[in-house]
């Protein structure tokens, strides 16, 4: 893969050196956010991964190359051009060839962190089954990378526009286990508790990694997800929230809105509808999950 990845400085040297690096994705900042937003959050992970003497490798795809770790003048190329498209598996190969640019999804980002030799990846919340799915079968790639690459996922659950009960079947299904991350409940990204149950309740970073490595014995090809509630201080209320869904999830169907447009349709909207105080819960949430990603990560070399 020496021909199709291309570290940056920083990571290349962390991983020959056998330190600690984590794996950050890069639809976030393309996608997930509008400009400024966007690059300010970027930065603000780099620095913190940095400052817990951590190397972030944000990953993305440039003219065609993929990009594990990117520097300022590529963040901001990322995060403010529109010739950026959301990559996810099926769109590797392509964008590649065809010497394009992509934000890596949680999929992508997984594979990509995998081949480079990165066994944890943080991200804001994972994809999942959408609802409608038994007519439309539009379940993520998410789910299909977690059941294929064996690196841990550390997220605040799947986004909480999905229909998390047959998320969690799926998951089931593909043998890919969840943790939670000193709850029991399993976390459903802007709320604390979906009213589901994780499998399996840890209490540390150091738990976490010695899963990793028992799977790794195993030869297990599947990953791990590590769901981390968002701060109580920063959950949006659960029943406001709850009727918002309910009506934009009517606007999908009204609008026709299909595939991987749905989610940034519904976050978009659930912007609008909150005053903005749902991209305060993201921001929080992800530095939130990069805390406990960085414990995993330095237990991991432990």
């Amino acid at each position: 893969m020496k021909n199709i990845l291309d570290y940056s400085e920083k990571v290349e040297e962390a991983l020959k050196n056998n330190q600690v690096v984590v794996a950050l994705e890069s639809t976030i900042i393309a996608h997930g956010f509008p400009y400024p937003e966007n690059i300010e959050l970027a930065m603000d992970l780099e620095k913190q991964a940095e400052e817990s003497q951590v190397t972030p490798a944000t990953i993305a795809i440039i003219d065609g190359r993929i990009k594990v770790g990117l520097n300022r003048d590529e963040l901001e190329f990322i995060a403010k051009s529109k010739e950026v498209k959301k990559a996810s598996l099926r769109d590797l190969s392509v964008l590649l060839a065809k010497g394009l640019n992509g934000a890596t999804t949680v999929a992508a980002t997984m594979k990509i962190a995998y081949l480079a030799g990165i066994d944890v990846f943080v991200t804001g919340g994972i994809g999942g089954v959408h609802h409608g799915a038994e007519n439309t079968f539009d379940i993520s790639a998410d789910l299909k990378a977690l059941s294929q690459y064996p690196i841990i996922v550390v997220c605040a659950g799947a986004k909480s526009v999905l229909d998390l009960a047959k998320t969690k079947e799926v998951l089931e299904s593909k043998g890919v286990p969840i943790l939670g991350y000193r709850t029991n409940k399993l976390p459903a990204f802007y709320i604390q508790d979906s009213g589901l149950k994780v499998d399996y309740r840890i209490e540390d970073g150091k738990e976490a990694s010695e899963i990793i490595k028992v799977n790794r014995q195993l030869k297990n090809k599947n990953g791990i997800l590590l769901t981390v509630p968002i701060p109580k201080e920063d959950e949006l209320n659960q029943k406001e929230f709850n009727e918002i869904i309910e009506r934009l999830t009517g606007e999908v169907t009204e609008h026709k809105i299909k595939g991987k447009a749905i989610t940034p349709y519904l976050l978009d909207r659930i912007k609008d509808e909150t005053k903005g105080e749902s991209l305060k819960a993201n921001i929080s949430l992800v530095k939130n999950n990069l805390t406990v990603g960085i414990d995993v990560a330095k237990n991991l070399k432990g």
